[in-house]
């Protein structure tokens, strides 16, 4: 059975793709094979299409990305004015007939945890439909995440959020709330469950970005 690993948020803008997008290429140097996936997607395609540059699998656009919808708004919105419709069902059979050809398979939500993405079915419904599946949650490293981040723990199943890890994506600039918030965070959650990710300019960069060692070393902490 190919293993699943949702990337999810705690709101949009959190980092989701950049961090899909690097999993995907450090596990393809690593000889990995595997598939990177963002099932619905809203405004434009630019991220599905650096999920499909990133992992370097032979899959059509619209594979990696099977629903998307033109306006730039939440996805159950954008379909609704083309007068379409997703359900869970549909999207758990596409990524499941993808997983076939893959041992691991990265799967990107779309907004924060709970933005509803078709009928009925959020990122939440996704992780639990693929039972077993392990969960990334990218957050800013910024002031309020630890609310955030706790807010988003509590939406999950509690034996999901027992393996879940948090991923901080660094800031431009560090201050005092983003140099505090892992030891803040840690009060409530295991410690090793909390991944701070190094900032970086380009982030489109892959190559440049996975140069870093730090980069390397806080994603291998996230594939443990």
């Amino acid at each position: 059975m190919p293993r699943f690993i949702v990337i999810t948020g705690t709101d949009t803008g959190a980092g989701k793709t950049v961090l899909t997008a690097l999993l995907a290429r450090h596990l393809r140097d690593k000889g990995v094979n595997v598939a990177a996936l963002k099932p619905l997607c809203s405004g434009g395609r630019e991220d599905a299409r650096l999920l499909r540059t990133a992992a370097r699998a032979d899959l059509a656009l619209d594979e990696v990305n099977p629903w998307h919808f033109r306006a730039p708004l939440a996805p159950i919105v954008a379909a609704r004015r083309e007068k379409r419709s997703v359900n869970l069902r549909e999207v758990v059979a596409h990524i499941r007939n993808i997983a076939r050809r893959f041992d691991l398979v990265l799967v990107e939500g779309a907004g924060g945890l709970l933005s509803p993405l078709g009928k009925q079915f959020s990122t939440r419904e996704l992780i639990a439909a693929l039972s077993g599946s392990d969960v990334l949650i990218a957050a800013r490293n910024q002031l309020g995440v630890v609310n955030h981040v706790r807010l988003t723990m509590e939406a999950l199943p509690p034996i999901v959020a027992s393996r879940a890890k948090v991923v901080l994506m660094s800031p431009p600039r560090s201050d005092d709330a983003s140099e505090s918030n892992v030891e803040l965070l840690a009060e409530f959650l295991p410690a090793d469950h909390i991944v701070v990710f190094p900032r970086f300019q380009k982030a489109g960069d892959l190559d440049h970005i996975l140069k870093q060692s730090r980069v390397r070393r806080a994603l291998d902490a996230l594939l443990r």
